[in-house]
């Protein structure tokens, strides 16, 4: 793995909004404008290199699998913050149903510097973005600066096999895709946007509209768009435990389609993709894989051993970009946070690449390795003034 720098391309700004990234640019405290996707550098890696990460990945959703039926069978919810009993029962329903789900991608974070093992940071596998960087626009700045290489990008083709393949499992109608009004940069938009291309190009039929705008047919005890069509089936960029708290979420636990004919809305990702998108999940699996290469030491109760040697990273269950992440170096007094409940990982600071820290997000599409975004950030955290640099396996 190595970080190049090179001339951007003229007009780039408007080549890449063109391609679906029209959130080119990020705006900082102080008020200036700076690149979000940042072709000024780029990273190479070897094909051998691509290919081992594709197997940690691999390995890591295995054992992200085995550390969801664990949480099931040993009833471990309430360590991932879940106590309402009736979404323990449809959570635990969706996982034992999970075959008879749809379900399409996820996105590791890992830390890797070229030269040990990459290790796992986090996964979403609820409501990833950076998708459409990933998937379109790095793969045409490809095509466009060298065209005689090679990327580690199957993801347009892998989404539109996972629609096709999983579209037995959808109920009839049309495939509703919903972003939150709420997103001003419009990075909801475009991902929902761009999922929604690739399972029309999966012949499936689609239609668009926002969270705030799904409906609620009493009569019919039903959800409804903004057609007073049924919603039969929703893929929604729209965390899951926004979904089941808000002031529809009565509605929607009433209605979840969880598989084997009952309920009436099939929602995408599925209910048991909780188990995965939840920091606690990085506890229970170094509980179950002590040791492991590709894990970082991780505990629910506190630090531990962990900020006298090594120094810990105290995530909330359910932060995003970074929110709310604390950073603690070894040595300082071990701090058990009462302001959220918070899952404690070994501090492994991301690697320093020219004074960038550098954060692989490896992609999962249908329980596969499908594709490689990277993310760049000036301190420890990567947070929502990260930039997005593309890559290359050199030809």
């Amino acid at each position: 793995m190595k970080r190049h720098t090179i001339e951007p391309r003229p007009g780039w700004q408007q080549t890449v909004e063109e391609q679906g990234v029209i959130y080119p640019l990020t705006r900082y405290p102080d008020g200036s404008l700076r690149p979000y996707w940042d072709e000024s550098a780029y990273y190479s890696f070897t094909l051998p290199e691509v290919e081992a990460l594709e197997d940690v990945v691999a390995e890591l959703h295995a054992l992200c699998l085995d550390a969801a039926a664990h949480i099931v069978a040993h009833d471990r919810f309430a360590d991932l913050g879940i106590t309402d009993p009736r979404l323990v029962d449809l959570i635990a329903e969706s996982w034992r149903r999970r075959r008879e789900l749809p379900s399409i991608y996820g996105r590791f974070d890992l830390r890797y510097d070229g030269v040990g093992p990459a290790t796992m940071l986090e996964y979403n596998a609820d409501t990833p973005t950076s998708l459409v960087e990933a998937a379109s626009a790095q793969w045409f700045w490809m095509e466009d600066r060298f065209p005689g290489a090679d990327q580690w990008n199957s993801l347009h083709e892998r989404l539109v096999a996972a629609w096709e393949r999983q579209a037995p499992l959808l109920p009839p109608g049309p495939v509703h895709f919903a972003h939150s009004d709420g997103d001003e940069l419009g990075e909801d938009l475009m991902t929902v946007a761009y999922l929604r291309e690739t399972a029309e190009q999966a012949g499936l039929e689609t239609a668009a509209l926002s969270v705030e705008q799904v409906g609620w047919d009493r009569l019919a005890g039903r959800f409804v768009d903004d057609r007073l069509r049924f919603i039969r089936s929703c893929f929604k960029l729209y965390p899951w435990e926004w979904l089941a708290t808000d002031r529809f979420g009565p509605y929607v636990l009433d209605t979840l389609d969880n598989g084997g004919g009952t309920g009436t809305t099939c929602w995408i990702e599925p209910a048991w993709k909780m188990l995965l998108s939840n920091k606690a999940l990085l506890a229970i699996l170094w509980e179950l894989n002590p040791g492991h290469p590709n894990l970082l030491p991780a505990y629910l109760d506190g630090p531990r051993e962990l900020a006298e040697h090594t120094g810990y990273v105290a995530k909330p269950l359910l932060g995003r970009e970074g929110a709310g992440v604390t950073v603690h170096e070894p040595g300082a007094p071990p701090v058990v946070r009462d302001d959220e409940v918070c899952c404690y990982q070994q501090l492994a600071p991301l690697p320093d690449v020219d004074g960038n820290r550098v954060v692989l997000g490896a992609w999962v599409v249908d329980g596969e390795a499908a594709g490689l975004g990277i993310r760049e950030s000036a301190g420890l955290i990567t947070d929502e003034y990260a930039r997005f640099v593309p890559h290359v396996i050199p030809g």
